[in-house]
């Protein structure tokens, strides 16, 4: 009897030990979870607006143009994290050098990088390769402690003669960037310590087109749409815009010419000569 009283409370016990062992890693989770909420709550206190990165891109002409990238930091994200600080701006001078554009150490210790493309596609390959991930990139450039962000960035062209519609698409994921709970929604932005921007210059302006709840609103100043990123969520940009085809121009011209110079040269065969009346 003893054995069989013995078996059932060990029977229960065992019962027990996979909800205690489920109620324990639960509290150790939202433990971790508030501890990195803190922490990144102490980090914005002390770090609050530490970094400033603005990009642009402005089209001259559909065969040129550049695409730039303005950093400040901060002093005190300097000497919070010098290194990992200055292996970043490291790394993004050798991207820029790598796609043949220039760097400029300005006052303060910011950065401005230009880089310039030909065309469309020109510009779409070279800002998806300058804003590729680490792992692409050396093993010491993978080493960077900084946190994984996807950018992808498309733009379609359709040539209507005299014209180019440009549809413009770019997504940029800045959800790591945040601390999240566990069904995903945003407990702690980091809106405080980083300010992101990206700007499009055309020559006529551009239109955004609203095509998705996480678009950021569009700012217009001039020839120019300014867009406020959100750090810690993932931001959608869609843009129309057109531009002058010297193409389509070119080939007009050079009908015209042609048309000009056939007047000078036979004037009498460029007018109808009436049909003589009868006596």
């Amino acid at each position: 009897m003893t054995r069989t009283i013995g078996a059932v409370r060990y029977q229960k016990t065992s019962r027990r030990d996979p909800l205690l062992r489920q109620i324990a890693q639960s509290l150790v989770q939202a433990f971790q979870r508030s501890r990195q909420v803190w922490l990144m709550l102490f980090i914005s206190l002390l770090l609050s607006g530490c970094v400033r990165y603005d990009v642009g891109i402005r089209f001259d002409s559909p065969n040129r143009g550049e695409f730039t990238q303005h950093i400040q930091l901060e002093e005190r994200l300097q000497r919070f994290s010098g290194s990992t600080a200055q292996q970043w701006l490291t790394l993004i001078e050798q991207r820029s050098q790598q796609l043949g554009g220039r760097r400029d150490r300005l006052p303060d210790n910011d950065l401005l990088v230009t880089i310039p493309f030909t065309s469309s596609g020109d510009l779409q390959t070279k800002f998806n390769q300058f804003f590729r991930p680490l792992e692409q990139d050396s093993a010491a450039a993978a080493a960077i402690a900084l946190p994984p962000i996807a950018s992808h960035f498309t733009l379609a062209t359709s040539n209507l003669l005299l014209v180019e519609r440009n549809h413009l698409r770019y997504e940029l994921d800045l959800r790591s960037l945040g601390v999240r709970s566990s069904s995903g929604s945003l407990l702690l932005s980091p809106a405080s310590l980083i300010d992101l921007e990206f700007r499009l210059q055309t020559p006529w302006g551009a239109k955004s087109i609203p095509s998705a709840s996480n678009q950021p609103e569009a700012a217009l100043s001039g020839n120019t749409l300014v867009w406020q990123l959100v750090p810690g969520e993932l931001n959608h940009l869609e843009v129309v815009f057109w531009l002058p085809s010297p193409l389509g121009i070119g080939t007009l011209t050079i009908v015209l010419l042609v048309l000009v110079g056939r007047f000078l040269k036979y004037p009498s065969s460029m007018v109808a000569v009436p049909d003589s009346l009868p006596d």
